[in-house]
């Protein structure tokens, strides 16, 4: 019984010391990230990327504000479902190319002041620090 109470204490101490091993941690938290190219041609449009909080994704696409989950660690990517809100505006088409993009992304990398998330499928999203 001390043995099993010992355990649980250890393993209780660990959960609550493990810290964030996202791409958050890695440079990509604190930053707003807009993207630039998608697919090796330039992003029409303005969507930027942000970390709010360890296991959150945020930002803006070109019509809406988006929020999704993001536990992978780095440099893995998996972004979960993505909730956006719902207005309508002239460029509906390339925001939904975007989230589509950013939904089917699986690895990321932070290297300064860029920002690329990618799959083995070829998609490639180059995105800027903007701050």
């Amino acid at each position: 019984m001390k043995t099993l109470l010992i355990l649980t204490i250890f393993v209780t101490a660990l959960t609550a010391c493990r810290q964030d091993e996202t791409v958050r941690a890695y440079g990509g938290g604190d930053r707003t990230w807009a993207l630039k190219i998608l697919n090796d041609a330039p992003f029409p449009a303005t969507a930027t990327l942000t970390f709010p909080k360890t296991g959150e994704i945020a930002g803006h696409g070109p019509c809406n504000r988006y929020f999704g989950a993001m536990t992978a660690p780095y440099p893995w990517f998996d972004t979960g479902p993505i909730g956006s809100t719902r207005m309508a505006c002239p460029d509906l088409e390339v925001e939904t190319v975007f989230l589509q993009a950013l939904e089917a992304a699986t690895l990321s990398e932070v290297l300064g002041d860029v920002m690329i998330l990618s799959n083995t499928e070829g998609l490639e999203m180059v995105f800027n620090a903007t701050d």
